[in-house]
Protein backbone atom coordinates (compact mmCIF):
# COMPACT_ATOMS: atom_id res chain seq x y z
CA UNK A 1 0.00 0.00 0.00
CA UNK A 2 1.66 3.19 -0.98
CA UNK A 3 0.86 5.87 1.40
CA UNK A 4 0.14 9.76 0.98
CA UNK A 5 3.36 11.37 2.17
CA UNK A 6 1.26 13.60 4.65
CA UNK A 7 -0.32 9.90 6.47
CA UNK A 8 3.94 9.59 6.99
CA UNK A 9 4.14 13.15 9.25
CA UNK A 10 1.19 11.38 11.25
CA UNK A 11 3.15 8.89 12.25
CA UNK A 12 5.69 10.84 14.36
CA UNK A 13 3.17 10.57 17.15
CA UNK A 14 5.78 12.12 19.80
CA UNK A 15 6.03 15.55 17.24
CA UNK A 16 2.13 15.55 17.43
CA UNK A 17 1.39 15.57 21.24
CA UNK A 18 4.52 17.64 22.13
CA UNK A 19 4.42 20.20 19.82
CA UNK A 20 0.35 21.26 20.44
CA UNK A 21 -1.21 23.91 22.39
CA UNK A 22 -4.55 24.51 24.58
CA UNK A 23 -6.86 25.98 22.04
CA UNK A 24 -9.79 25.06 24.83
CA UNK A 25 -10.30 23.78 28.23
CA UNK A 26 -13.56 22.43 29.56
CA UNK A 27 -15.41 24.95 32.46
CA UNK A 28 -14.18 22.54 35.17
CA UNK A 29 -11.72 19.78 35.67
CA UNK A 30 -13.63 16.76 36.03
CA UNK A 31 -14.20 14.06 34.13
CA UNK A 32 -17.47 14.52 31.47
CA UNK A 33 -16.37 17.89 31.15
CA UNK A 34 -15.09 18.74 27.57
CA UNK A 35 -14.06 20.91 25.18
CA UNK A 36 -13.52 19.51 21.89
CA UNK A 37 -14.90 18.04 18.56
CA UNK A 38 -13.01 20.87 16.64
CA UNK A 39 -14.03 21.74 12.92
CA UNK A 40 -11.67 24.05 11.09
CA UNK A 41 -11.88 26.68 8.26
CA UNK A 42 -8.74 28.82 6.72
CA UNK A 43 -10.25 31.29 4.41
CA UNK A 44 -8.54 34.81 2.97
CA UNK A 45 -6.23 34.57 5.92
CA UNK A 46 -8.18 34.17 8.65
CA UNK A 47 -8.99 31.06 10.97
CA UNK A 48 -12.13 30.13 11.95
CA UNK A 49 -13.06 26.96 14.46
CA UNK A 50 -16.24 25.70 15.43
CA UNK A 51 -16.10 23.42 19.18
CA UNK A 52 -18.50 21.62 21.42
CA UNK A 53 -19.00 22.03 25.53
CA UNK A 54 -20.04 19.82 27.64
CA UNK A 55 -20.67 19.52 30.97
CA UNK A 56 -21.25 15.54 32.58
CA UNK A 57 -24.10 13.24 32.17
CA UNK A 58 -27.17 14.75 34.64
CA UNK A 59 -25.90 18.50 34.45
CA UNK A 60 -26.43 19.09 30.55
CA UNK A 61 -23.99 17.07 28.42
CA UNK A 62 -23.15 19.04 25.35
CA UNK A 63 -24.67 22.66 26.24
CA UNK A 64 -22.98 24.64 23.49
CA UNK A 65 -21.40 24.94 20.27
CA UNK A 66 -19.13 27.27 19.88
CA UNK A 67 -17.69 29.36 16.45
CA UNK A 68 -14.04 31.35 17.13
CA UNK A 69 -11.88 33.72 15.21
CA UNK A 70 -7.94 33.91 14.85
CA UNK A 71 -5.15 35.41 13.38
CA UNK A 72 -2.60 32.21 14.36
CA UNK A 73 -4.94 29.59 14.65
CA UNK A 74 -4.24 28.90 18.34
CA UNK A 75 -5.79 31.99 20.02
CA UNK A 76 -9.57 32.21 19.07
CA UNK A 77 -12.19 34.64 20.29
CA UNK A 78 -16.12 33.46 20.02
CA UNK A 79 -18.02 35.01 17.98
CA UNK A 80 -20.82 33.15 17.91
CA UNK A 81 -22.59 30.45 20.46
CA UNK A 82 -25.30 28.43 19.69
CA UNK A 83 -26.92 26.51 22.96
CA UNK A 84 -28.54 23.15 23.01
CA UNK A 85 -31.91 24.32 24.28
CA UNK A 86 -32.30 26.18 20.73
CA UNK A 87 -32.18 22.93 19.34
CA UNK A 88 -35.25 21.45 21.48
CA UNK A 89 -32.41 18.33 22.19
CA UNK A 90 -31.02 16.92 25.02
CA UNK A 91 -27.59 17.05 23.42
CA UNK A 92 -25.13 18.31 21.33
CA UNK A 93 -22.21 16.56 19.90
CA UNK A 94 -19.39 18.26 16.96
CA UNK A 95 -20.76 20.55 15.07
CA UNK A 96 -19.51 20.73 10.97
CA UNK A 97 -18.38 24.32 10.47
CA UNK A 98 -18.56 24.69 5.99
CA UNK A 99 -17.63 28.02 3.79
CA UNK A 100 -19.25 27.43 0.85
CA UNK A 101 -18.24 28.12 -2.71
CA UNK A 102 -20.57 31.31 -2.99
CA UNK A 103 -19.02 32.36 0.10
CA UNK A 104 -21.71 31.93 2.80
CA UNK A 105 -21.14 30.01 6.24
CA UNK A 106 -22.70 26.76 7.39
CA UNK A 107 -23.34 25.16 11.04
CA UNK A 108 -24.01 21.42 10.76
CA UNK A 109 -25.44 20.70 14.15
CA UNK A 110 -26.10 17.11 16.02
CA UNK A 111 -28.40 17.25 18.02
CA UNK A 112 -29.60 14.44 20.09
CA UNK A 113 -33.58 13.60 20.10
CA UNK A 114 -35.16 14.07 23.79
CA UNK A 115 -35.66 11.01 26.03
CA UNK A 116 -33.82 8.49 22.99
CA UNK A 117 -30.43 7.48 21.84
CA UNK A 118 -31.77 8.90 18.36
CA UNK A 119 -29.96 11.76 16.94
CA UNK A 120 -30.29 14.35 14.01
CA UNK A 121 -28.14 16.58 12.11
CA UNK A 122 -29.54 20.57 11.82
CA UNK A 123 -28.15 23.11 9.30
CA UNK A 124 -27.50 27.05 10.32
CA UNK A 125 -26.71 29.08 7.60
CA UNK A 126 -25.45 32.69 7.29
CA UNK A 127 -23.44 35.65 5.46
CA UNK A 128 -21.09 35.32 8.78
CA UNK A 129 -19.83 33.27 11.16
CA UNK A 130 -20.98 35.97 13.48
CA UNK A 131 -24.95 35.74 12.19
CA UNK A 132 -24.62 31.64 13.01
CA UNK A 133 -26.19 32.62 16.32
CA UNK A 134 -29.03 33.71 15.27
CA UNK A 135 -29.90 31.73 11.94
CA UNK A 136 -32.83 29.42 11.91
CA UNK A 137 -32.12 26.12 12.38
CA UNK A 138 -33.90 23.48 10.11
CA UNK A 139 -33.55 19.65 10.05
CA UNK A 140 -31.28 18.00 7.38
CA UNK A 141 -30.87 14.69 8.29
CA UNK A 142 -33.35 12.60 10.51
CA UNK A 143 -31.35 9.36 10.17
CA UNK A 144 -28.74 7.14 8.26
CA UNK A 145 -29.75 4.84 5.75
CA UNK A 146 -31.90 3.02 7.39
CA UNK A 147 -34.79 4.62 8.84
CA UNK A 148 -34.74 5.62 12.46
CA UNK A 149 -31.37 4.40 12.98
CA UNK A 150 -28.72 7.85 14.72
CA UNK A 151 -27.02 9.93 12.61
CA UNK A 152 -24.42 12.63 13.56
CA UNK A 153 -20.76 14.11 13.81
CA UNK A 154 -20.91 14.88 9.77
CA UNK A 155 -17.66 15.70 7.81
CA UNK A 156 -18.36 17.90 4.56
CA UNK A 157 -16.07 18.62 1.72
CA UNK A 158 -17.10 20.11 -1.92
CA UNK A 159 -15.73 18.63 -5.09
CA UNK A 160 -16.55 21.69 -7.49
CA UNK A 161 -19.15 19.43 -8.34
CA UNK A 162 -20.92 18.34 -5.79
CA UNK A 163 -21.26 17.95 -1.60
CA UNK A 164 -20.08 15.03 -0.16
CA UNK A 165 -20.71 14.11 3.20
CA UNK A 166 -19.33 11.67 5.97
CA UNK A 167 -21.23 10.62 9.28
CA UNK A 168 -21.54 8.39 12.21
CA UNK A 169 -24.50 6.23 11.80
CA UNK A 170 -25.50 4.54 15.23
CA UNK A 171 -28.21 1.25 14.76
CA UNK A 172 -30.83 1.59 17.35
CA UNK A 173 -32.13 -2.08 17.06
CA UNK A 174 -30.65 -2.85 20.27
CA UNK A 175 -31.11 -0.90 23.38
CA UNK A 176 -27.92 -2.07 25.56
CA UNK A 177 -25.74 -1.52 22.62
CA UNK A 178 -26.74 1.95 20.67
CA UNK A 179 -22.95 3.34 21.06
CA UNK A 180 -21.86 1.29 17.85
CA UNK A 181 -21.39 2.89 14.73
CA UNK A 182 -19.97 2.72 10.83
CA UNK A 183 -18.58 5.83 8.75
CA UNK A 184 -21.91 6.25 6.34
CA UNK A 185 -21.25 8.56 2.88
CA UNK A 186 -23.90 10.64 1.31
CA UNK A 187 -23.90 13.25 -1.64
CA UNK A 188 -25.87 16.00 -2.39
CA UNK A 189 -26.20 18.93 -4.81
CA UNK A 190 -26.89 21.50 -2.52
CA UNK A 191 -25.57 20.43 0.86
CA UNK A 192 -29.31 20.29 2.02
CA UNK A 193 -30.82 17.37 0.69
CA UNK A 194 -28.83 14.08 0.95
CA UNK A 195 -28.62 10.76 -0.92
CA UNK A 196 -26.98 7.91 1.07
CA UNK A 197 -24.61 6.23 -1.24
CA UNK A 198 -23.14 3.37 0.83
CA UNK A 199 -20.58 2.29 3.37
CA UNK A 200 -17.34 3.70 3.93
CA UNK A 201 -15.81 2.31 7.09
CA UNK A 202 -16.49 -0.20 9.20
CA UNK A 203 -14.48 -1.58 12.54
CA UNK A 204 -12.27 -4.72 12.17
CA UNK A 205 -13.77 -7.69 14.04
CA UNK A 206 -11.04 -8.87 17.41
CA UNK A 207 -9.46 -4.94 16.89
CA UNK A 208 -8.49 -1.68 18.36
CA UNK A 209 -12.14 -0.39 16.15
CA UNK A 210 -14.13 -3.33 16.23
CA UNK A 211 -17.23 -1.53 18.27
CA UNK A 212 -17.18 1.70 15.88
CA UNK A 213 -15.68 3.51 13.85
CA UNK A 214 -16.32 7.45 12.63
CA UNK A 215 -14.52 9.13 10.01
CA UNK A 216 -13.18 12.77 11.70
CA UNK A 217 -11.46 14.36 8.66
CA UNK A 218 -11.15 13.55 5.25
CA UNK A 219 -7.65 15.06 3.38
CA UNK A 220 -6.54 14.02 -0.15
CA UNK A 221 -6.08 10.01 -0.28
CA UNK A 222 -6.44 9.60 3.23
CA UNK A 223 -9.06 10.37 6.30
CA UNK A 224 -8.59 10.31 9.64
CA UNK A 225 -11.04 8.33 12.17
CA UNK A 226 -12.03 7.47 15.98
CA UNK A 227 -12.35 3.80 16.67
CA UNK A 228 -13.00 1.57 19.65
CA UNK A 229 -12.90 -1.88 20.35
CA UNK A 230 -15.93 -1.47 23.48
CA UNK A 231 -18.22 -0.19 25.12
CA UNK A 232 -16.50 1.09 28.20
CA UNK A 233 -14.15 2.92 25.27
CA UNK A 234 -17.24 5.01 24.63
CA UNK A 235 -15.93 8.92 25.21
CA UNK A 236 -12.48 7.77 24.76
CA UNK A 237 -11.57 6.97 21.39
CA UNK A 238 -8.48 6.97 19.50
CA UNK A 239 -7.33 7.83 15.83
CA UNK A 240 -6.47 5.42 13.10
CA UNK A 241 -5.73 5.87 9.41
CA UNK A 242 -8.21 4.82 6.45
CA UNK A 243 -6.50 5.09 3.01
CA UNK A 244 -8.41 5.74 -0.19
CA UNK A 245 -9.23 2.48 -2.13
CA UNK A 246 -10.31 2.93 -5.47
CA UNK A 247 -14.07 4.13 -4.81
CA UNK A 248 -13.88 3.04 -0.96
CA UNK A 249 -11.33 3.19 1.95
CA UNK A 250 -9.48 0.67 3.49
CA UNK A 251 -8.25 1.03 7.07
CA UNK A 252 -4.15 1.09 7.70
CA UNK A 253 -2.59 -1.86 10.03
CA UNK A 254 -1.16 -1.12 12.79
CA UNK A 255 -3.47 1.07 14.38
CA UNK A 256 -4.40 2.83 16.52
CA UNK A 257 -2.13 5.33 14.93
CA UNK A 258 -2.72 8.15 17.46
CA UNK A 259 -3.58 8.27 21.33
CA UNK A 260 -3.35 10.09 24.48
CA UNK A 261 -0.96 9.20 27.31
CA UNK A 262 -4.19 9.69 29.63
CA UNK A 263 -7.32 7.93 27.29
CA UNK A 264 -8.61 9.61 23.86
CA UNK A 265 -7.56 11.45 21.10
CA UNK A 266 -10.03 12.10 18.75
CA UNK A 267 -12.51 14.61 16.68
CA UNK A 268 -9.23 15.33 14.96
CA UNK A 269 -9.82 17.70 12.13
CA UNK A 270 -6.74 19.15 9.71
CA UNK A 271 -6.47 22.44 7.37
CA UNK A 272 -3.70 21.76 4.67
CA UNK A 273 -2.10 25.01 3.93
CA UNK A 274 -0.20 26.99 1.15
CA UNK A 275 3.44 25.11 1.37
CA UNK A 276 2.80 22.04 2.35
CA UNK A 277 2.16 22.83 6.28
CA UNK A 278 -0.90 21.17 8.10
CA UNK A 279 -2.60 22.63 11.15
CA UNK A 280 -4.47 20.20 13.35
CA UNK A 281 -6.77 20.30 15.50
CA UNK A 282 -8.04 17.54 17.89
CA UNK A 283 -9.65 16.41 21.32
CA UNK A 284 -7.55 15.10 24.02
CA UNK A 285 -8.35 13.72 27.10
CA UNK A 286 -6.26 14.81 30.05
CA UNK A 287 -4.88 13.50 33.58
CA UNK A 288 -7.94 14.60 35.52
CA UNK A 289 -10.73 12.82 32.83
CA UNK A 290 -11.99 16.14 31.18
CA UNK A 291 -11.01 17.04 27.50
CA UNK A 292 -9.30 19.64 26.05
CA UNK A 293 -8.84 21.08 22.73
CA UNK A 294 -5.09 21.64 21.13
CA UNK A 295 -3.81 22.53 17.77
CA UNK A 296 -0.17 21.42 16.17
CA UNK A 297 1.16 22.82 12.82
CA UNK A 298 2.82 20.12 11.37
CA UNK A 299 5.43 21.53 8.68
CA UNK A 300 5.98 20.55 4.77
Amino acid sequence: MTLPLDVDRLLDVDRFLADAALVAAPEDPRPGSWAGGPSAQFVDGTWWLAWRLRRPVGEGRGFANVVGRSADGVRFTPVATVRRESFACDSLERPALVHTPDGRWRLYVSCATPGTKHWRVDLLEAATPEELADAPARTVLTSGPVPGSAVKDPVLRHDGARWHLWASVHPLDDPDATDRMTTEHAVSADGVAWTWEGTALTGTPGSWDARGVRFTTVLDGFALYDGRATAEENWEERTGIAVRDGAGWTALPGGPHLQGPDGGLRYADAVPLPGGDVRWFYEITRPDGAHELRTVLLPG
